[in-house]
């Protein structure tokens, strides 16, 4: 499929949408604005494709809104060259949107379909992102430590693994919540004023309420995967 005219014409459209709704982040809305979000979508919602709402991608999930994927991305403040972890690749969207910030981007898919999907479209892309069929909730210890961490689904706590795998001075971005609703969380981490080594201190500040699918916890996770063996 290719990006016509016409779809460089509605994403441009969709970024003065976002600029109106408050996204002021130069760097962030050119990234939108380059990638395709036409080509993440299946033939049916091709029409929808640059409307500011999620749609529905298969396997109970969904492709985030614009305005979602653009506020997450904002409050990572990510610059180029920081090593982002990004659990929940979903259709692939957002991890495009991070490697048009110039980050290197590593991104976690507990679905195989998506994450097999989502893999081959950012490859015939040109994205550099490094995608993973794995269980996000214990991130990436082999790649870690991470500038950047994104969780594009609702967690009813936050993942240890993930404030571990956080560099010092990192961010990582969380709509934390058990219900219909997750307020997003911006967590900085740094170096805690005491002589223990290895210790940390995390500033939250909150950012309002969001609707995201479920992040799967472990134990299902492992249980699906077992299944999918046999």
């Amino acid at each position: 499929m290719e990006d016509t005219l016409k779809h460089q014409s509605l994403r441009k459209k969709l970024v003065e949408q976002l600029k109106k709704k408050g996204i002021k982040d130069p760097a962030v809305l050119n990234a939108i604005g380059k990638v395709p979000r036409h080509l993440f979508f299946e033939s049916a919602l091709l029409a929808y494709a640059y409307e500011d709402n999620a749609f529905k991608i298969g396997e109970g999930q969904t492709i985030s809104q614009p305005f979602t994927v653009a506020f997450q991305t904002m409050l990572l403040q990510v610059k180029p060259g920081d090593k982002v972890l990004e659990i929940g690749t979903g259709s692939g969207f957002q991890a495009a949107v991070l490697d048009a910030l110039g980050a290197h981007v590593y991104s976690v898919e507990r679905h195989k379909k998506l994450h097999d999907k989502a893999s081959a479209l950012l490859k015939s892309l040109g994205c550099r992102v490094k995608c993973f069929y794995g269980d996000g909730y214990q991130g990436l210890s082999a790649y870690a430590p991470f500038d950047r961490i994104s969780v594009t689904a609702a967690a009813p706590y936050i993942p240890q693994p993930l404030l571990d795998q956080l560099t010092t001075g990192g961010i990582l971005v969380i709509p934390l919540g058990a219900g219909e609703r997750q307020v997003m969380k911006q967590i900085k981490k740094a170096k805690a004023a005491t002589a223990e080594a290895g210790a940390f201190t995390y500033k939250t500040l909150d950012f309002g309420n969001f609707s995201f699918v479920p992040l799967v916890n472990s134990t299902d996770w492992k249980a699906e995967r077992q299944e999918g063996k046999k």
